[in-house]
């Protein structure tokens, strides 16, 4: 730099200090014009997850849809019913066509640990009955089955269920009672005869006369779901 520079003759002065005026009110405008052309990230929003509680069903194969189709069967009406009347609820069937109680507590564990069910809805012990097998041990089965679900966090509803009178007084009454016996000693919810609604009348059932038809499912669901609704809170 000169030394003797003293600046810019004074006749310009005033021409500079415009163009600098210029300058620095263009820079501004540039600095806005960017602020309100950059994006702006949006803050997403916080969503708490949604808490779904399960109803486990461990059935046989009136609860497994035989000879229906599965979404005709009285367990799939009930996850579109707990849609509307209980949300936050879903329904898991683990019924199989067959099953004894000695099966459904051989299966019982797992289901418990993989799902976590809030609710457990036993509906077996018909297949015990029409094999003849003793209905102490179908006592002790259920009786287990219950335990494990009310150690697991789980209320329990038990579906009983009826033996016809050919199979005798003693048997058909003590395999009757025991369904009540199992919920007296665990304060589980009990609905005594799950066939009630529909087991005078023949057309409601299929051609072998043991599995009710598709059109009765609802009739069914609707015989279940007083003692149901009150877990489902």
């Amino acid at each position: 730099m000169n030394p003797a520079y003293e600046g810019p003759p004074p006749s310009i002065q005033p021409a500079l200090r415009w163009l600098r005026a210029g300058v620095m009110a263009g820079f501004t405008t540039l600095a806005l014009l960017a602020a309100l052309l950059t994006p702006v990230q949006a803050r997403a929003p916080v969503r708490t997850p949604a808490t779904t509680r399960t109803v486990l069903v461990m059935g046989d194969s009136l609860s497994a849809a035989y000879g229906i189709p599965a979404a005709q069967g009285w367990v799939s009406l009930l996850g579109t019913r707990l849609k509307a009347a209980a949300p936050g609820w879903s329904v898991v069937n683990a019924s199989v066509s067959g099953e004894t109680t000695a099966g459904g507590l051989s299966r019982l564990p797992r289901q418990l640990q993989r799902l976590r069910p809030s609710v457990v809805v036993i509906e077996l012990g018909a297949n015990d009955g029409l094999r003849g097998l003793p209905v102490a041990r179908m006592q002790a089965n259920l009786d287990s089955m219950v335990r494990q679900s009310r150690a697991s966090g789980a209320r329990v509803l038990i579906l009983g269920m009826r033996m016809p009178p050919n199979l005798g007084r003693t048997y058909t009454e003590g395999f009757a009672s025991a369904y009540a016996q199992v919920a007296r000693r665990h304060d589980a919810a009990l609905l005594p005869f799950f066939l009630q609604p529909v087991m005078l009348d023949r057309r409601a059932f299929q051609a072998d006369n043991l599995h009710p038809t598709a059109a009765v499912q609802g009739r069914l669901l609707d015989h279940v779901w007083p003692a149901l609704r009150p877990l489902v809170k």
